[in-house]
């Protein structure tokens, strides 16, 4: 697909990447020069120099000839300028960023007359992620499939886990549930598992499971579970807000810490329940008389990766029960695992994501199958989710007369409303979705890519 980004930040950059890496062509707007060289010099794409949202510069760029534009510059007025505009030259999909809440709630009534396709709040979609983690705080991770009815969690075996040594056959009867191990994080060491694999204790597992049994499969892994009552959140951001006006609705105390007076006043008028607090969240003095060590859970979202990451890091050493960090720099991310920072967080990572799934769907629409790619272990495992044509090879024979790829994997099966946790005996059929699970070298793009013949 021919694809316009208007806006080469953060998040521009990082949707430039993944899309010209799948094979789109890309071009690239931006009022930066020296910005839209570096990404030309790295990358294999098109770049237009000016102002996003005027007619003349879309022009250039060929908008109205493009199936999408993404329009991600850091205004979001110039944002849904541009999808106007692109919507007036033809352009059948456009995506807006849009961080004002208000612009957000207002808006969205009036998609379809503004020609916007998707709008994608970085903030709140931060924040509702951070909630979803707290709600089952022994996941490190969780990643939504099939609309959120199945979710492929990470959970770390403790030293005395009565797992140790379990054989993944017998995975099942051992937690009662039916789930699939469909990777294991050892060391630095990562593996798509197969029934013969033995786990040990500090294995990090991502598990593939019904949304409805993850409740179950805590209890009856023996993880240690207890629930969020409370909760520290360093940083009155956007995402602070949006945080604990969420945790305040469903009954969590919530105490909010940022420096900035006028922003503190602003959050105790707007957030009357929760304890607002003028004071650097950073101070170790300020931690302690305000007992983190006694809270059941720290979020740290101040606009420093550094300071959430050494936040974070105290935390942990306190003993904290859970301890997320907002990052916005992910490359060094496998560094951070054993320094006390087992949960991390990225607006930029999880605007991407939204965005591409919109992508995948639409490439879905026009021929192709991906239509939800997370990437998982530190990123070198793909789980994706295909959609199964009448086309697709081998359907209706039992999968293990099936021959796959080395290193891959099928996680799921979703038919109709139906979830599938797939055994030997059952079958994949023209309509359903597919979660496929592959190390990140295999490149798969369709579904027949698994097969080895």
């Amino acid at each position: 697909m021919r694809i316009v980004i208007a806006g080469d930040g953060k998040v521009g950059s990082a949707l430039t990447v993944q899309l010209a890496k799948e094979g789109h062509d890309v071009v690239v707007i931006d009022n930066n020069k020296l910005v839209l060289e570096e990404a030309q010099q790295s990358l294999d794409i098109n770049v237009v120099h000016g102002n996003g949202a005027t007619i003349t510069t879309q022009n250039q760029a060929n908008v109205g000839g493009s199936d999408l534009l993404i329009a991600a510059t850091s205004m979001d007025e110039t944002n849904l300028l541009c999808c106007i505009t692109a919507h007036k030259l033809g352009c059948a999909h456009t995506i807006a960023r849009v961080r004002n809440q208000e612009y957000f709630s207002q808006l969205y009534d009036w998609k379809e007359d503004l020609g916007l396709s998707m709008m994608i709040n970085p903030e709140l979609a931060t924040a509702s992620e951070i909630y979803r983690l707290l709600q089952f705080p022994s996941f490190l991770r969780r990643d939504s499939f099939a609309k959120g009815r199945v979710e492929i969690v990470e959970v770390e075996l403790s030293p005395d886990s009565f797992l140790d040594g379990c054989k993944l056959m017998d995975f099942d009867k051992k937690v009662k549930v039916k789930v699939l191990v469909c990777a294991v994080q050892r060391g630095s060491e990562v593996y798509i598992p197969d029934g013969n694999f033995q786990l040990q204790k500090g294995d990090r597992l991502h598990v593939t499971a019904s949304s409805s049994t993850l409740a179950k499969l805590i209890r009856n892994m023996g993880v240690t579970q207890r629930k969020i009552r409370d909760v520290m959140i360093i940083g009155g951001s956007r995402i602070g807000f949006y945080l604990a006006a969420e945790l305040l609705r469903s009954g969590v105390d919530v105490k909010l810490i940022e420096k900035d007076p006028a922003r503190c006043v602003e959050l105790s008028e707007n957030l009357p329940k929760a304890t607002i607090i003028n004071a650097d969240g950073s101070d170790r003095n300020i931690l302690d008389t305000e007992g983190l060590a006694k809270t059941d859970a720290v979020v740290t979202l101040t606009d420093f990766d550094e300071e959430n990451l050494i936040i974070s890091m105290y935390a942990n050493f306190l003993g904290t029960y859970k301890v997320i960090t907002k990052i916005n720099r992910t490359e060094f991310n496998e560094v951070l695992v054993d320094k006390g920072i087992d949960c991390a967080v990225s607006p930029k990572d999880l605007c991407t994501t939204d965005i591409m799934r919109y992508v995948r769907a639409m490439g879905n629409r026009s021929g192709g199958t991906v239509t939800t790619l997370h990437r998982i272990v530190e990123d070198k495992v793909d789980a994706l989710e295909f959609q199964v044509g009448r086309g697709t090879p081998h359907l209706g024979q039992p999968l293990y007369k099936l021959r796959l790829k080395p290193g891959t994997l099928i996680a799921c099966i979703n038919r109709r409303s139906r979830t599938i946790i797939p055994s030997g005996g059952d079958c994949i059929e023209a309509g359903d979705s597919v979660i496929i699970v592959s190390t990140a070298d295999r490149a798969i793009k369709d579904l027949r890519d698994i097969f080895l013949d």
